[in-house]
């Protein structure tokens, strides 16, 4: 058994994320032929990912507030804690918190062959994107 030391959190960058957006590392691949990644991602009110798409796919699981997701062409969700939603391999999306809420998730996904493709960033959710009712 491995004890991992602590993990510093770290702020995301605003190329990525609009809002306050932390994230800690949980798990990451330790040998050949291990692909998932897990992270705790915590977000202010009205913070969200960009507009994103995860080669393997993504699950996300609301551990605290209100998550607003999306899939591109799709409406907005709103997931509260212990509900999960997953967005298939490909799949254009953004998450984040409720105008009004923080919220937490771990976000869970898979490396893709190539580590450098895993995840392809895409443009900011504009405010009318986010405020849009679902």
């Amino acid at each position: 058994m491995d004890i991992d030391p602590r993990t510093p959190t770290v702020k995301n960058p605003p190329e990525r994320f609009t809002g306050d957006v932390w994230l800690d590392p949980i798990a990451a691949p330790r040998t050949d032929g291990q692909r998932m990644i897990v992270a705790k991602g915590r977000f202010a009110p009205g913070a969200r990912t960009a507009w994103h798409s995860h080669a393997l796919g993504q699950t996300l699981h609301v551990t605290q507030g209100i998550a607003w997701v999306q899939a591109r062409g799709g409406d907005r969700v709103e997931l509260h804690a212990g509900q999960t939603a997953y967005c298939p391999p490909g799949e254009e999306h953004w998450h984040g918190a409720a105008s009004d809420s923080f919220m937490e998730h771990l976000a869970m996904f898979d490396n893709a062959d190539d580590p450098d493709t895993t995840t392809t960033w895409l443009e900011h959710v504009t405010d009318e994107q986010y405020d849009l009712p679902s």
